[in-house]
């Protein structure tokens, strides 16, 4: 079992998997650490728009980076009762619920901006309605490799767009990602450290964590087109333009690769139906699938409450 992190021992891992992981951290990027420095901040879900902002614009963008929040954090919890031991349960159950509360911001601010609530945001729209990227849609199938190789990379690319989100023109994009930043740090350190463990371990668990990163590969492209919303509030020091974290974010990428003796994959990226992804409301199957489970309750019984 892990431990916490002490002076002796800052990545709170096992000593056999310290001299693995330690080569990770020679760059000197605190971001890697559970709890990078930042303080929480709490934001006024009813605070102005941005001066020059368009309350749609701002709110398509919450309901985006909302929805990958929201989608994904339910694949996670598949994992409760089916991961490989107790303390992995409570590990990705604890990212779920992390990712559960930035949804349920951003959602709630969506909401205030286009006169609804986050439950009807959440419950109640259909397929084409949700703006998350493919990247949260799919099961992984009980296979923890693909887990953790979903884990790392979408924590790498969400880190990287909430760090600079902390600057945000809207004070409450900014809150969730001040304090979105400590949490999905530590999302990105305990994906890391599990393909290192898989990667550099067994032949087995080595071919396992190859052919997951082989699944999870082609849905890194869409982490990095750009939507009109995004570049128009992007422009307006809201958003970030998702095209300028690639580098930094494949950079990650093939530093824990390399380390976990993996092989970058050398497949295509998925593509695009006329342009058009999940930002534009185009999904892969498994997103009806996952909201079949996720609203079921809500709309077999509308308004209830317990």
């Amino acid at each position: 079992m892990s431990t916490a992190p002490t002076d002796e021992n800052p990545t709170g891992g096992n000593e056999e998997h310290g001299t693995v992981y330690d080569a990770l951290v020679e760059a000197d990027d605190p971001r890697w650490a559970f709890g990078s420095g930042f303080d929480d901040v709490e934001a006024d879900l009813t605070a102005p728009v941005p001066d020059g902002v368009d309350p749609a614009d701002l709110a398509a963008y919450c309901v985006m980076l909302g929805d990958d929040a929201l989608v994904y954090s339910h694949r996670l919890t598949e994992w409760v009762t089916n991961a490989p031991e107790l303390e992995e349960e409570v590990a990705l159950a604890n990212t779920a619920l992390d990712l559960l509360g930035q949804a349920r911001v951003l959602l709630s601010r969506a909401g205030h901006l286009t006169g609804t609530d986050e439950d009807a945001l959440a419950y109640g729209r259909d397929v084409p309605e949700f703006r998350c990227v493919a990247l949260a849609e799919p099961s992984d199938d009980r296979d923890f490799a693909r887990a953790v190789a979903r884990l790392l990379v979408f924590s790498s690319w969400r880190l990287a767009l909430l760090h600079r989100l902390q600057d945000s023109a809207d004070p409450v994009v900014a809150a969730v990602a001040a304090k979105g930043v400590k949490e999905v740090a530590y999302h990105r350190d305990h994906s890391a450290r599990w393909v290192l463990r898989l990667g550099d371990g067994t032949a087995l668990s080595h071919e396992r964590m190859q052919a997951a990163l082989e699944w999870v590969w082609p849905f890194l492209g869409e982490l990095f087109r750009t939507d009109p919303v995004e570049r128009r509030l992007a422009d307006a020091g809201v958003a970030v333009d998702p095209a300028e974290v690639r580098e930094e974010v494949e950079g990650v990428l093939d530093m824990v690769i390399e380390r976990a003796t993996l092989t970058r994959p050398d497949v295509p990226e998925a593509g695009t139906v006329g342009g058009r992804g999940g930002r534009q409301g185009l999904h892969t199957e498994k997103l009806g699938h996952a909201l079949a489970e996720f609203q079921s309750l809500a709309r077999a019984h509308p308004g209830a409450t317990w």
